[in-house]
């Protein structure tokens, strides 16, 4: 297959599954197995998440534009940009402290993705049938101490298979957001997270940079943007009429899949040093 093709199909499954709660990191590295695409120091990897970054932005640009101008007069606006920047706090400072720690073992562990895919699946269950009554109807209404508590959500998705988006959105519900607000806030996590882990992740990667992968960067790129330009909108107005819970078997059918392929050593881990 060539490069390209497999950098644009890399590109549609980071666009189409990093806002879904069901682990983009986890597809990635599952998919770039399965074409035998070799990325040296994670670069195309990094680069490429900056498709779905500008994405999420355009698509809520209106929304950044009213709550920056806001800021010096409306509350709301106020109190939606200090949740965004709390909620951010837990990633960034596990990331500081355990990055290189997960990417070194976790990420060459297909058995911790497995587990990591069944067990929030489950978790992702429990919390549709049993989650409380919501009194946070709007994201902008995020109180700060849940917001706070919703980034832990999101710190726990430096694990392969858990799910940024899963993290949070799960954690908002305990914790009485409304499914819509609880998707919506968690997009707005997504922007200063992933330009933070981008920055880091291309300082990580700079000496793998080279002229003659930009054009499947290029593609990779441009892919991710359009594939969650597309999804972004439609998963949350799903989520508002069908819930999680499709998206929960679907983590369960896959993690089962993936420890069932490991066990019959169909596919062999990269270290077998590392199982859940």
């Amino acid at each position: 297959m060539p490069t390209l093709l497999k950098a644009a199909i890399l590109g549609v499954v980071q666009g189409v599954t990093e806002f879904l709660p069901v682990s983009s990191t986890a597809h990635l590295l599952i998919g770039a197995r399965i074409l035998g695409y070799d990325d040296p120091g994670g670069v195309f990897t990094v680069m490429i998440q900056l498709g779905s970054i500008f994405a999420v932005m355009w698509l809520y640009r209106e929304k950044i534009i009213h709550v920056v101008a806001g800021l010096p007069t409306d509350p709301d606006a106020r109190n939606f940009a200090a949740a965004v920047v709390v909620g951010t706090i837990p990633l960034l400072v596990a990331g500081a402290f355990l990055a290189k720690w997960v990417r070194s073992v976790l990420y060459v562990s297909f058995g911790v993705i497995g587990s990591a895919f069944i067990i929030g699946g489950i978790v992702m269950l429990i919390v549709e049938r049993l989650r409380p009554q919501p009194d946070v109807l709007d994201a902008e209404r995020m109180p700060i101490g849940r917001a706070f508590a919703v980034g832990v959500g999101q710190a726990l998705a430096l694990i392969p298979g858990v799910s940024r988006s899963g993290g949070t959105i799960i954690v908002a519900m305990l914790l009485k957001v409304d499914r819509p607000a609880a998707a919506e806030f968690s997009f707005f996590l997504a922007m200063p997270t992933m330009t933070a882990a981008f920055a880091h992740d291309l300082i990580e990667a700079r000496h793998h940079l080279a002229p003659e992968r930009a054009g499947e960067i290029a593609v990779g790129f441009v892919m991710a943007f359009l594939a969650s330009l597309v999804i972004v909108k439609p998963f949350v107005n799903f989520v508002r009429r069908s819930g999680f819970g499709p998206f929960a078997w679907y983590r369960i059918v896959a993690g089962l899949l993936i420890v069932a392929a490991l066990a019959a050593g169909w596919w062999h881990p990269v270290n077998d040093s590392v199982q859940p």
